[in-house]
């Protein structure tokens, strides 16, 4: 596990609040831009790529948080009109905690990788970390799990792009780039607000918060009220740290 300490044997990477104090205001203000352009339709082809981006965050959420409670992820979909399912399954551990684990996974997953990546920003070498392993774990999804094509080569040219910033870029781009894709992870979880507050979706399947009403009692409602915060919360806070806490 690594820490978020700035590199000493090089100098800190140009993003730092007292170099450019304007920085943390601006990614929180295009974070709110892209929650409600989401919410209508022609926002939704303005921002295509991080439509796509949001959809694979979340689907790996629940795949991997499976993986982690003994269950299995047996594949990953995402369609060309943005949406996608992740296929999962298997007995995973704690019971009905565990399956309300995997539900939350999918919304929550992404917000807490999301702000450990703008964390990352604080250290050249934990930036540079974290742009590879984003990169590579997309390379992975791609041969272990994705099994759409048109996912297979929006999201091969997303690690391309990654992985040519993590070895190619400067300093600055990286800072930059690293704390863009955490803000996109933790604000995927909004790419639809309504489904965090729907029980379930057209033809009966539960959504996110439905499941966690099933396994871990408390109404829907009060689940996506509950993550909604946690995100925000979490988003908020991995900026504070990453823009005022000394390096």
């Amino acid at each position: 596990m690594f820490g978020f300490r700035p590199d000493p044997k090089s100098p800190p990477l140009d993003v730092s609040a007292s170099e450019k104090p304007g920085s943390a205001l601006l990614l929180a203000i295009a974070a709110l831009a892209t929650i409600v352009l989401w919410q209508i339709p022609l926002g939704k082809y303005l921002l295509y790529p991080f439509t796509i981006l949001a959809t694979w965050f979340h689907e790996m959420g629940h795949g991997l948080t499976a993986i982690l409670l003994g269950g299995y992820f047996q594949q990953l979909v995402i369609n060309p009109n943005g949406s996608g399912f992740a296929r999962y399954g298997g007995e995973v551990l704690l019971g009905n905690l565990g399956q309300g684990l995997v539900a939350m996974g999918g919304p929550l997953g992404p917000a807490i990788a999301g702000s450990l990546f703008i964390l990352s920003s604080r250290s050249h070498r934990a930036t540079d970390l974290c742009l590879k392993a984003l990169g590579m774990l997309i390379l992975v999804s791609l041969l272990l799990w994705v099994r759409s094509l048109f996912g297979i080569v929006f999201m091969t040219l997303v690690a391309i792009a990654i992985l040519l910033v993590a070895y190619c870029g400067n300093r600055w781009l990286k800072g930059i780039a690293i704390q863009f894709l955490g803000v996109q992870a933790c604000i995927s979880t909004f790419q639809q607000v309504d489904y965090l507050f729907t029980q379930a979706i057209p033809g009966g399947q539960l959504s996110d918060t439905g499941l966690l009403q099933r396994y871990l009692w408390l109404p829907y409602w009060l689940w996506g009220a509950i993550i909604s915060l946690m995100t925000l919360g979490l988003l908020l806070w991995s900026l504070k740290v990453a823009y005022t806490r000394p390096r």
